[in-house]
């Protein structure tokens, strides 16, 4: 379930100092004289312009999210390949997650001021240049370092791709075509992570998992010398809300994921704890008082905010969560190869597709907070679902438990960023998406530093217990954020 953030009023085309100059007006013909020429070659030129950057954003959102779930596959061959325990592999997972939940706060107003192409440009850039870190990493540290980078340039990648599509696109009807492209090249990418990292780790290794954004980085950046400039627009950049943001998630997480390993009364991890809680003070200190600030503090006391806020939390902690300790489970527990594992979560990525497409209709037909509450209700029945597994529990029956998996996240997710984007002013749409993702990109961050935490049982397998209070944990903050919405959403 990617993020798919909603189109931001800010990166609609606009003049500026790099657009291009108008078409003059074509001179009157005398009457009675037929035209001979042929159409200026600039105007067959648009589509084509058009076409090569609804391709260039649809592989850069594609390879940033097929990375997220690959890598989870990849997990149990890194942790062989460089001796890592549970700690490292939460960190390889949760770096890159971290840095691109914080950073997308900023990375639309960053995208607005340096310019769509130019932005997404760098963050491509820097993606493949960090995928071959990774890929050339020699230690766990190394690896993780480089899924920092990662993280941030796919922070970058994001709104610049939607804003490079919403500039390519100057008629609404065909910008929403392109648009519903690009969101359904993210799902397709999500289904296809888990078989695609399965496959390369198997056949050549986990590192290939990483190199195969080399080939994907190139071509994007040889499509982008065929995209026109962008405009530059003047955008307030909040430096001290971001590095804010950014020491409270990392505090926070660190303290999750090492407190499991460590004590959660160890000095490190206490400090960490108040690192975070000092961060998100000053964070809030500083949003006060900035005179732009990239979260203002007013919104989120509109309840058709914070709830959908709440709610993107949980089920992408949820959805997250899952797909983490499924891949540990299918590969340590049942001892499936990579390749097996992947295509478990097939059949789930194809459900969820397919309902993300039924979720708008249906909300239309019997309002919004029905199925946001009903989606989170299902979430919650697939977190219980999925306490009974064992290592000999039938294949088909683990992908029948997994249904209500594929359900629930899918039937939540439209409604609630429709509701969301209804409830702001236009001139906040971007802010609100760009929140919005960045708390669901931080539940799945949590959840994962939490099941990680609780995995890891005697001599480093696969601890059962642990996977099931994680499961309670988490069905518990979904059936609070379901009762939120059906308590504090409008009927409509």
């Amino acid at each position: 379930m990617p993020a798919t953030p909603s189109p931001s009023p800010s990166t609609a085309p606009a003049h500026g100092q790099d657009d291009e100059p108008s078409t003059p007006r074509p001179r009157r013909r005398p009457e009675g004289r037929a035209r001979t020429t042929a159409p200026p070659a600039d105007v067959a030129a648009v589509p084509r312009a058009s076409g090569v950057a609804l391709v260039a954003s649809l592989l850069g959102f594609t390879v940033i999210t097929i990375d997220v779930s690959a890598v989870n596959i990849a997990l149990p061959a890194i942790r062989n390949s460089l001796s890592s325990g549970m700690s490292g592999l939460q960190w390889v997972v949760d770096a890159y997650t971290l840095m691109f939940a914080a950073l997308m706060l900023s990375a639309g107003a960053l995208a607005d001021r340096a310019g769509a192409r130019r932005a997404y440009f760098w963050g491509v850039t820097l993606f493949t240049l960090a995928s071959l870190g990774c890929a050339l990493a020699p230690c766990i540290g190394v690896l993780v370092g480089a899924r920092v980078a990662q993280g941030a340039a796919a922070a970058v990648v994001m709104p610049a791709s939607l804003a490079l599509i919403r500039q390519a696109y100057e008629d609404a009807r065909a910008r929403a075509r392109a648009i519903a492209l690009w969101t359904v090249g993210g799902s397709v990418a999500m289904a296809a992570g888990p078989v695609l990292g399965g496959l390369l780790t198997d056949s050549v290794g986990w590192r290939a998992v990483f190199l195969v954004n080399l080939p994907v980085g190139a071509v994007i950046l040889g499509l982008l010398v065929r995209v026109p400039r962008s405009p530059r627009r003047p955008a307030a950049l909040d430096g001290g809300g971001q590095v804010t943001a950014v020491l409270a998630l990392a505090g926070l997480t660190f303290a999750v994921i090492e407190g499991g390993h460590l004590g959660w009364t160890s000095g490190p991890v206490l400090a960490a704890a108040a690192l975070a809680v000092a961060s998100g003070y000053a964070f809030r200190v500083v949003e006060a008082r900035h005179r732009r600030p990239m979260v203002p503090l007013d919104m989120l006391t509109d309840r058709r905010v914070a709830v959908p806020l709440a709610a993107g939390f949980a089920v992408n902690a949820a959805f997250y969560g899952g797909i983490f300790v499924l891949g540990l489970y299918y590969q340590q527990m049942r001892g499936m190869a990579g390749i097996e594992a992947g295509l478990m979560f097939v059949p789930m990525s194809a459900v969820v597709t397919a309902t993300n497409l039924v979720s708008p209709r249906l909300a239309e037909r019997i309002g919004r907070r029905p199925v946001i509450v009903a989606g989170q209700v299902v979430f919650t029945g697939a977190m219980l679902a999925m306490l009974p597994l064992a290592a000999h529990t039938p294949v088909w029956l683990v992908l029948a438990l997994l249904l209500p998996l594929s359900v629930g996240g899918a039937l939540v997710v439209p409604a609630l960023t429709a509701l969301m984007m209804d409830a702001v002013p236009q001139e906040r749409a971007g802010t609100a998406s760009g929140l919005l993702n960045s708390l669901r990109q931080t539940g799945g961050a949590l959840a994962v530093a939490l099941f990680g935490s609780l995995l890891s049982g005697p001599g480093g397998g696969f601890f059962l217990p642990g996977m099931r209070i994680g499961l309670l944990a988490v069905a518990a903050l979904l059936l609070a954020t379901a009762a939120l919405s059906r308590l504090l959403l409008p009927r409509g």
